[in-house]
C-alpha cells in the first residue's frame, strides 16, 4: 500500500483533516492508523492566526490525536527564521499566533506607531484596518523588511466564501510600497523542512487538498504527494494544471490502497 513507503507524514489541515467544524470522513481513522504503523506524523499550516496548542485542540476536537509539538505552522518558522537573523524589534499585522511565535524567541512586537523597526510581519489578520496597513508601508519605507508567514490570498470561510488571507494583506503593503515580501510558508521551503523535522525525517510524504501551495510545495522539495479532493482542489483543476501530485485520492483512505 501507499503508506508503505513512507516514513514521515506531513498534512495540511483545512480540507485534509476537517472542513470548517466538521471532520472530514475517515480522516481519524486514517491518522490512527498511520500511528500504529509507527509513522511520523507532522501538522504543517500556512495559517499564523492560532498557536501550535490551539491546533492541538481544534484536531482533537474532530477526533485525530495531536500533540501541540507535533504541529509546524508559518507563524513558528517565520519566528525562528527572523531570531537566527538578528530581528529584535517587529511590526505585526496578524493574529495571536505570530504574535506569541515572535515573544517566545524574544523579538518584541512593536505597538501603535513606531518609529522604526527591523522587520515589518504579515500574516492573517482578522483585525487589520487601514491604520494597520499604513504604519506596517511607511515602516517598510524606513528601511524594515518585509516578511509573511504565508501567500494565501483567501481564507475558505465557514460557509464556503472566501476571506481575504494573508497574501492578500501582503499584497497591500508590497503595491503601496513597491518591496516585495519574503514569504516563510508553504510552496517554500522553511515551512516545510521545520515540519519534516518534526515529524522524525525519513522519506516524506506531504498530504494536502491544494495544488498551488501543497503539491507545489512538495514538487519544490523533490518530495512525492498525495492530493485529497476533500478540499480547495478537484479533478477539473487537476486537468488544467501542470503541477503534478504523485497521488490522488477521494480521501486519506486512498493511502492504504496499492499504488
Amino acid at each position: 500500500m501507499i503508506a508503505d513507503g513512507y516514513e514521515a507524514f506531513l498534512f495540511d489541515l483545512d480540507g485534509v483533516l476537517y472542513r470548517g467544524a466538521e471532520p472530514v470522513p475517515g480522516a481519524a481513522e486514517a491518522l490512527a492508523r498511520l500511528r500504529s504503523l509507527g509513522k511520523g506524523i507532522a501538522f504543517v499550516t500556512n495559517n499564523s492566526g492560532r498557536t501550535p496548542q490551539r491546533v492541538a485542540e481544534r484536531l482533537r476536537a474532530v477526533g485525530v490525536e495531536a500533540d501541540a509539538g507535533e504541529v509546524e505552522t508559518s507563524a513558528l518558522t517565520t519566528a525562528a527564521v527572523l531570531a537566527d537573523r538578528g530581528v529584535r524589534r517587529a511590526f505585526v499585522v496578524g493574529g495571536a499566533g505570530i504574535v506569541a511565535a515572535l515573544s517566545e524567541v524574544q523579538i518584541e512586537v512593536a505597538d501603535g506607531e513606531p518609529d522604526a523597526v527591523d522587520a515589518v510581519v504579515v500574516g492573517w489578520d482578522r483585525g487589520a484596518d487601514y491604520t494597520k496597513l499604513r504604519v506596517a508601508a511607511v515602516l517598510v519605507q524606513r528601511g524594515a523588511s518585509l516578511v509573511a508567514t504565508n501567500p494565501d490570498a483567501s481564507f475558505p470561510a465557514a460557509d464556503g466564501t472566501k476571506w481575504p488571507g494573508a497574501g492578500a494583506l501582503l499584497a497591500a503593503i508590497e503595491t503601496t510600497t513597491g518591496a516585495r515580501g519574503e514569504v516563510i510558508g508553504k510552496p517554500y521551503a522553511p515551512l516545510l523542512k521545520a515540519a519534516h523535522a518534526r515529524a522524525g525525517g525519513g522519506r516524506p510524504l506531504l498530504v494536502g487538498d491544494r495544488l498551488d501551495t501543497d503539491i507545489a510545495g512538495a514538487v519544490g522539495m523533490g518530495w512525492d504527494s498525495f492530493l485529497v479532493l476533500t478540499g480547495i482542489s478537484d479533478a477539473r483543476d487537476l486537468e488544467g494544471s501542470q503541477v503534478r501530485p504523485t497521488y490522488v485520492a477521494d480521501d486519506l483512505r486512498g493511502l492504504f490502497v496499492d499504488p
